[in-house]
């Protein structure tokens, strides 16, 4: 009975002292964690964004890079850390859902052990090829690929990644029978594709804006739900008439449960202002990031979408036939 006292009297002080906590947060520097090596368009993104929290915390916001097994070794970190708001993670497809369903025993549930805070960018990705190949669109494209089947091939960055499973849901979409090529990363696959060795890229748009304004490229189409501030006149996979070929990399802020919603709210708040800033927005709209804006910033609105996210890559998953390793 003693010990069920102090229990009952120690519940209402430590719910007291963690609402004091979020209330004066932060006190000392917050880290964001990045789940993959130093370069990518996820880095170049947090470590633009960090300045802005910091400016508007008023705390130091530092950047820190965790790579290793797709994503899952920095994201296991950030999900067993203290949930206090000074360990955050910058999420991606991968560490968020595409690893739930390509690696078996995965160390981390990113479902129960991560909070959205909002999303920061959207990447489409677009179906790609050279500027002097004989399709312009990609319905031409799709007709070359029936009348040949197995004969036009497509390059992605590798088995599993975004860009595979786009191209799996555009080949089931179509019925054109693309042969798939996988490559080790976007780097080898674009020399590959100017020399001719293979026909088409599925690739991040931000890869391919380079070199399309160097007049090396073309673009058909685009994975996206929608067509891109970025490129207004290029169509969508769906508009131009196949259904379901919707996919994308995103980058987005969460927190491990159990943190404080004070401090989710306030963080998700000062997203917008933050990506809103020129020298921030000029820099990733140059690489082709399509910055997200509200509501896309709110807890709610990125958990609806990671929920959605899984379902979709779910059944790409199953028509590229990957198995989980």
């Amino acid at each position: 009975m003693r010990l069920l006292r102090r229990g009952l009297l120690a519940g209402p002080a430590l719910l007291l002292a963690a609402r004091a906590s979020a209330e004066t947060w932060p006190e000392r520097p917050v880290r964001i964690v990045i789940p993959f090596p130093p370069g990518g368009n996820i880095d170049i993104l947090t470590r633009l964004l960090a300045p802005q929290l910091s400016a508007r915390l008023g705390q130091p916001v530092v950047a820190e890079n965790r790579a290793g097994a797709g994503g899952a070794l920095g994201a296991e970190m950030v999900a067993n850390s203290r949930p206090d708001g000074y360990t955050l993670m910058m999420g991606s497809n991968g560490s968020l859902v595409g690893n739930v369903l390509t690696q078996a025993n995965l160390p981390y549930d990113p479902f129960r052990q991560f909070q959205a805070i909002g999303m920061c960018a959207l990447l489409p990705l677009v179906v790609a090829v050279r500027a002097d190949h004989p399709a312009q669109t990609v319905q031409q494209l799709v007709a070359m690929a029936k009348a040949r089947p197995g004969a036009i091939t497509c390059g992605t960055a590798g088995i599993g990644s975004s860009n595979h499973l786009a191209l799996a849901l555009f080949d089931a979409a179509s019925g054109a029978g693309i042969t798939h090529v996988p490559y080790r990363g976007s780097g080898p696959m674009m020399p590959d594709l100017l020399a001719g060795n293979v026909g088409c890229l599925m690739e991040q748009i931000s890869g391919a804006l380079p070199l399309v304004r160097e007049g090396r490229l073309r673009l058909l189409a685009l994975t996206a739900e929608h067509r891109s501030r970025l490129v207004p006149d290029l169509p969508t996979l769906v508009e131009s008439g196949y259904a379901g070929a919707v996919m994308f990399s995103y980058n987005g802020l969460c927190a491990p449960t159990g943190t404080p919603a004070a401090i989710i709210q306030r963080l998700s708040a000062l997203l917008p202002e933050c990506l809103a800033e020129p020298a921030l927005r000029e820099r990733m709209e140059g690489l082709g990031v399509e910055l997200a804006r509200p509501p896309q910033t709110t807890p709610e609105h990125f958990a609806a979408f990671l929920r959605a996210d899984l379902e979709r890559t779910r059944r790409a998953v199953q028509l590229a036939g990957i198995k989980p390793e």
